[in-house]
């Protein structure tokens, strides 16, 4: 099933399920680079605000996409004869979302994570195995050259056999905050970043070790955010971010960024949705502050930890093998202000961007690599174009026009995001249960 190639020699016809921010990289792909072989035919989401919004981005080419709610998607793929399904909605629609178009089958791509609990999971390997259509996951950090790098030099076996991996991700005060104020903050609607966010980095190991998680064990907390966080200021909150007081860390207009005002301020009369929640209001079920161990089949072990408050924002992965260590580190933003800032510094996407440098830590990245009873080696890294270190452009490419021949494999089918999304949903349960979870091959958690 992952052989048959995504493209043909027509033009395919395509629907977007989720019109959020982040649907508008596909969107804009679409009506770009890739438009000689994807047209956009349908949206469906709750919220007909968005979709006209994005029914004003494609009218310029001559587009009319119609408009479903995703009670209705089997109808939609029917009606307007759908060949790909992308899947951009909120991670607890993923499953159904999926599902129902692979029953149906229709393609699709779907943004990570696959699924946010061990029902998901099961329901799209089983949807996935009798299917005929195809599903591919968009992990574009494998896209990055940096990450790609680290990949060819563990393929090489020139640090050996890989034992263990040390991984520290840093989200920043202003990309970190942004998941405690939307629908993010609920773990019913995300799996919390061990789900939402650190499926990336969960599926970037088990590619970079081309190996398969087997067991997980994971503490783990809500310290920082929420209402009784240490990040706290003190005194009366306001409920939402707009609200906050001038000079507020946490405050965001979303009135200044056009993305945030069209797709969620001006929408929110449509279906109730503040993307601005205050990040100490109450509510917030989700950690911020994650440690977990995992166990892969070869024998290698990983020690991950995510930081969602940290003052830089950026990430370090050692690989120590059998004949020496890479160490890859990554500052994507060295410091934030806040504040009037933070609007600006998301992104048209709702995304982190480059911020202010210090000199101190310098953005950038740096890739080393020691054998023993050697001295250090840099690694050169190819300069990337675009979002997520260059990875969005070239992951776009392979979404819209087949991977091709690829040795690094970084095209990722539905196994991928199942074993990604398997230890995201065990760090919950590990959470929950304080033990250690177990993982089957397929990707599946077991009971």
């Amino acid at each position: 099933m992952d052989a048959r190639p995504m493209t043909g020699p027509k033009r395919r016809r395509y629907a977007v399920a989720g019109t959020g921010s982040r649907a508008g990289m596909y969107v804009d792909a679409m009506l770009g680079e890739h438009a000689d072989v994807a047209l956009p035919v349908a949206w469906c989401d709750t919220n007909e605000v968005r979709m006209t919004q994005y029914d004003e981005k494609v009218k310029a080419a001559g587009h009319a996409p119609a408009h479903y709610d995703p009670a209705d998607l089997p109808r939609m793929l029917s009606e307007q004869d759908v060949d790909v399904l992308v899947v951009t909605s909120p991670d607890h629609t993923h499953a159904s979302m999926v599902t129902q178009a692979l029953a149906a089958g229709v393609d699709v791509i779907c943004e990570k994570p696959l699924t946010i609990d061990a029902a998901g999971l099961r329901a799209i390997e089983a949807a996935a195995r009798e299917s005929s259509a195809r599903l591919i996951l968009t992990f574009n950090y494998r896209y990055s050259p940096r990450n790609s790098a680290l990949r060819e030099v563990i393929a090489s076996g020139t640090v050996g056999r890989v034992v263990s991996v040390n991984f520290e991700w840093m989200l920043d005060t202003v990309h970190g905050a942004d998941y405690f104020r939307r629908w993010h903050r609920d773990k019913s609607h995300s799996g919390g970043l061990a789900v939402h966010k650190a499926a990336h980095h969960f599926d970037l190991v088990n590619w970079w070790l081309d190996d398969i998680p087997s067991t997980v064990y994971a503490l783990g907390g809500l310290h920082f955010y929420g209402s009784d966080g240490a990040g706290h200021p003190g005194g009366s909150r306001p409920s939402l971010a707009r609200d906050a007081v001038p000079g507020d860390p946490y405050g965001l207009d979303m009135a200044e960024n056009d993305t945030m005002r069209q797709l969620f301020l001006m929408a929110e009369h449509a279906d109730g949705y503040h993307r601005d929640r205050d990040v100490f209001a109450p509510g917030v079920s989700i950690e911020d502050t994650l440690s977990v161990l995992v166990g892969y089949r070869s024998g290698a072990s990983m020690a991950y930890s995510l930081t969602a408050h940290s003052p830089w924002e950026g990430y370090r992965v050692s690989v120590n093998g059998t004949r020496g260590r890479a160490e890859l580190e990554v500052v994507e933003r060295s410091h934030v202000a806040g504040g009037a800032q933070a609007a600006r510094l998301l992104g048209p996407g709702g995304k982190s961007g480059p911020g202010e440098q210090d000199g101190v830590r310098p953005q950038g990245h740096r890739l080393t690599v020691q054998q023993h009873w050697e001295v250090a080696q840099e690694v050169p890294i190819a300069e990337g174009i675009g979002a997520h270190g260059g990875g969005d452009v070239l992951m776009l490419r392979d979404v819209f026009r087949g991977a091709g021949e690829d040795p690094l494999r970084r095209q990722a089918g539905y196994v991928d995001g199942l074993r990604s999304a398997a230890v995201g949903v065990a760090v919950n349960r590990s959470l929950e249960t304080g033990t250690p979870v177990r993982i089957a091959p397929a990707g599946l958690v077991e009971d």
